[in-house]
């Protein structure tokens, strides 16, 4: 798993280690169990400071992404899967029920967009 951060982004640092740690975890790519970089050490590649990395790792382990183990560092948490797996289901169900009361896919993702805006204030 590599993170390349996108200079030009308006989206911070921190939210895209976040983003693309989470992404990774959720496709496989970073398997359960997967030992991630120490903050130090990512923040050193990317050239950012030690507390925007951490962030990212703290808002990662509160999702359930990430599990921090003491001396054995920070994984790829099997509950990171599991949420994933959860909201997927519950993603489809809401499609489902959408199609069902007649909602085309546009309104559907704009009633979704706009629940997901008000729930992370973004």
């Amino acid at each position: 798993m590599r993170i390349v951060l996108d200079q030009e982004s308006a989206v911070p640092p921190y939210e895209q280690i976040r983003a693309r740690i989470a992404e990774a975890a959720a496709s496989g790519e970073a398997p359960v169990g997967m030992r991630l970089p120490t903050v130090r050490g990512l923040a050193e590649e990317l050239g950012l400071a030690v507390n925007t990395v951490a962030k990212a790792y703290r808002e990662l382990e509160t999702a359930g992404v990430v599990e921090t183990r003491g001396r054995a560092g920070t994984v790829i948490s099997a509950a990171g899967h599991a949420a994933h797996g959860e909201i997927a289901k519950a993603a489809a169900a809401y499609a489902l029920r959408a199609k069902s009361l007649g909602l085309s896919a546009p309104e559907a993702r704009a009633l979704m967009e706009t629940a997901l805006r008000e729930s992370y204030g973004a």
